[in-house]
């Protein structure tokens, strides 16, 4: 009697030395969900429907930096709510070539949203934002009470 249960253990071939038809497809769905979530996916360039962003904390300011791509300034909008910062947009993209031989249009769209949550309040008049070369940078200035205080600690010995 043959086990229906695939073990990782097991090697992946039956008894008569075919292939083992439960492994080879517990495989193949581990694959396709090991792939689901990954930045692998042509949807957006370098990634999934979501763009990069890097999140940078110094002593006075938090700086967040997301890559827009092909996007212009006038297709997404930067909200500031509270302690949550979000980017929220819409890509469209067309491409249309013509030849003698064929014709060819490829249409592309969809809308991204991101929030990052900031250690702080923030202040509308603390932040300020620069988009130039399909890069956004934010920078939203700490409140003093949140600004680090470092306090040297004494050691003593017993």
């Amino acid at each position: 009697m043959r086990t229906l249960m695939t073990f990782p253990w097991r090697n992946e071939t039956d008894q008569k030395g075919g292939i083992d038809p439960f492994t080879a497809m517990q495989r193949e769905i581990n694959r396709v969900f090991n792939e689901f979530g990954s930045r692998e996916k042509p949807a957006w360039p370098g990634g999934a429907l979501s763009p990069h962003i890097d999140v940078a904390e110094t002593e006075t300011a938090v700086e967040v930096t997301a890559e827009l791509p092909g996007i212009d300034e006038k297709d997404f909008e930067l909200v500031l709510e509270n302690d949550l910062l979000t980017i929220k947009g819409e890509k469209k993209s067309e491409r249309e070539e013509k030849n003698k031989d064929y014709h060819v249009v490829e249409r592309s769209f969809g809308s991204f949203s991101r929030s990052i949550r900031l250690p702080f309040t923030a202040e509308a008049e603390a932040a300020k934002a620069q988009f130039a070369k399909g890069v956004l940078k934010v920078t939203i200035a700490k409140p003093a009470e949140a600004k680090n205080k470092t306090v040297k600690i004494p050691i003593r010995s017993n």
